[in-house]
């Protein structure tokens, strides 16, 4: 059986993790805390839709904390938390800010930690110190979407910073003994099979302790549907998808934390590809293609 896992995974579970770590059943609740982001002063990605969670923006944190909360209470009365900064940017404000949202859902009786997701050029030196006294008394998850490692796709994709940016990024979070977590998109236009597991191997290279893989897909109103409805770029098939993964796994260093394996999209959102919403479907058959193979994370790691 593989190492880092407690569901017969043949990848590094978050469940495990979590589990390894705090001995205890813990969750994620995602938050909307009302920031903005930087790229949007210059379109934006492409293919974004104004930030995850954004269905939350017009309540206060802590009535979104108790939305989640208090049924999974009922079910896990034990159960420990961390606060997902999910939405847009969530560094890209004054630290003072900074402060007053973060510590307030920390103060939430059974929060163990925070996850903040953010973008490699909104971590000024005041937040990274910010960051790192954080860092010295809750448990920090900082998250980072490169997506590629191939500035030509960066480019292609408004992404409004380059790799450069980004390793500057990671290695002072590294340096601050931070949880570094980092998103990758697969079926990015441009990009086939090889490069996309070049974006693994090269993220194996900066010690990062976590992944979220998603795979793209065109979301309304973005300036992504606007290029796939004038000129059809190839959008990869589910069979295509976890073949990739299936490789990329074998490539990924298996310390580092699976966090995600797919895309999570709204239905009403998602112009293609339809395969993507059903979400469990994809994951039993990266499960099901692991086991073919009899491949685990890892694999062709070199020691």
């Amino acid at each position: 059986m593989f190492s880092y896992t407690l569901d017969n995974k043949r990848y590094h579970t978050l469940n495990y993790f979590f589990r390894n770590k705090f001995n205890s059943k813990v969750f994620k609740v995602a938050l909307n805390a009302g920031f903005s982001c930087p790229n949007y002063k210059t379109g934006g990605c492409i293919y974004c839709n104004h930030g995850s969670g954004n269905h939350y923006e017009k309540m206060d944190l802590l009535s979104q904390f108790d939305l989640v909360k208090v049924p999974l209470e009922r079910k896990w009365p034990n159960s420990k938390y961390i606060a997902y900064f999910q939405a847009n940017t969530n560094t890209y404000a004054p630290v003072s800010l900074l402060k007053e949202k973060y510590e307030t859902v920390l103060a939430i009786p059974n929060v163990i930690g925070l996850d903040i997701a953010t973008r490699s050029d909104a971590l000024s030196d005041e937040v990274l110190d910010y960051l790192e006294e954080l860092n010295q008394k809750t448990f920090l998850m900082v998250e980072l979407g490169l997506q590629s490692m191939h500035d030509k796709t960066l480019k292609f994709i408004n992404r409004g910073h380059d790799l450069k940016n980004f390793e500057e990024a990671v290695l002072k979070l590294r340096m601050r003994g931070i949880f570094t977590v980092v998103h990758i998109i697969n079926g990015l236009p441009g990009e086939d099979k090889e490069m996309m597991i070049e974006t693994v191997k090269y993220l194996n290279s900066l010690g990062i302790e976590g992944i979220k893989i998603h795979m793209l897909y065109v979301s309304k109103d973005t300036k992504l549907a606007k290029i796939y409805q004038e000129n059809p770029f190839p959008i990869l098939s589910k069979e295509e998808y976890i073949d990739i993964v299936c490789e990329q796994l074998e490539y990924l260093n298996p310390k580092i934390v699976v966090m995600r394996i797919t895309g999570d999209p709204l239905k009403e959102e998602v112009v293609a590809p339809t395969w993507l919403l059903k979400k469990f479907c994809v994951l039993n058959d990266i499960d099901k293609e692991m086991k073919k193979r009899d491949i685990y994370q890892g694999d062709k790691v070199t020691p």
